[in-house]
């Protein structure tokens, strides 16, 4: 009896052993299924920090495409603003510049001298309508550029001749032949002029 009470302490003891071997087990594959678990989590970790760190350059890229287009439309805005304000300022440049020739003209049937009541009474009325249009153009912001005894100044200045004359300093306007003018601060036309050397 002993014998079988011995077997049966063993058949219980080896039954405890199993036991607990498969409850290690167990676990085994539970610890297994988890850290299967961990790697699915940390590779989705991985590829939404992907993702994050793609959108996150995807929208720097966008944010300077945005910053870029509107400065280039503040600069594009500006332009426009400086086209009118010019057009504003030069709308009547076309029409001074077609009028200049006729005042030019004016200019030297005024010093034709008149010798008769009809002929001073004419002239009186051509000047009378020449400082109307001087009137007119000056309104409108014209000026003249002076030119006789001025040091010469190719913006303002046309050499159409040159000549050396001990009278005047060297690069002095001598004589105008055609007068200059301006419109604000753009010049229409230059003065066409003989130099000194």
């Amino acid at each position: 009896m002993e014998n079988e009470k011995t077997v049966a302490d063993q058949n219980e003891l080896e039954n405890e052993a199993n036991e607990q071997v498969d409850a290690q087990v167990e676990p085994s594959d539970t610890n297994t299924s988890d850290v299967e678990q961990i790697r699915d989590t940390d590779t989705a970790s991985q590829n939404e920090s992907a993702q994050v760190t793609e959108l996150t350059a995807k929208l720097e890229e966008t944010e300077n495409r945005l910053l870029r287009l509107q400065a280039d439309f503040d600069n594009y805005r500006r332009r426009v603003r400086l086209d009118m304000e010019a057009a504003e300022k030069y709308r009547a440049q076309s029409l001074i510049n077609d009028i200049l020739p006729a005042l030019d003209n004016f200019e030297r049937a005024m010093k034709v001298e008149a010798t008769d009541d009809a002929s001073k009474s004419l002239m009186k009325g051509m000047e009378m309508v020449y400082r109307q249009l001087l009137d007119a153009l000056t309104k409108e912001g014209v000026e003249a550029i002076q030119a006789v005894g001025e040091q010469f100044d190719p913006h303002l200045h046309q050499a159409v001749m040159q000549e050396d004359n001990s009278d005047y300093p060297a690069n002095t306007v001598i004589e105008e032949f055609q007068k200059g003018y301006k419109l604000k601060d753009r010049v229409i036309r230059p003065s066409m002029v003989k130099v000194n050397n």
